[in-house]
């Protein structure tokens, strides 16, 4: 099973170490493998070295795809972590809805 989701990035400091970490931690609760896109580089969600390399500032457009039988919930719970702004501060200009 295929599931995915584009969603923005909402915290001012975009997705910067910390953030980077929460997010492949959570990812790696997961069996299905989880792929993240920005613009044309595509890295695998469980690797701190790759979604670090999306380099996705504030207000950046990501779009989470993963694909196993927790698909669903994996991508629910990641769009969930990004749109939380990573418990950090919000960018201003960045929409309540993230939605990209």
């Amino acid at each position: 099973m295929r599931h995915e989701a584009a969603v923005r990035i909402r915290n001012r400091l975009g997705l910067h170490a910390r953030p980077a970490a929460e997010f492949v931690k959570l990812a790696s609760r997961f069996r299905a493998e989880v792929r993240v896109e920005k613009d044309e580089l595509e890295v695998n969600g469980k690797s701190i070295m790759g979604v670090m390399m999306l380099a996705a500032e504030a207000g950046a457009s990501i779009r989470i795809r993963a694909t196993g039988s927790d698909a669903a919930s994996a991508v629910d719970s990641l769009t969930e972590l990004v749109l939380s702004g990573f418990s950090e501060e919000l960018a201003p200009d960045v929409g309540a809805d993230g939605s990209a």
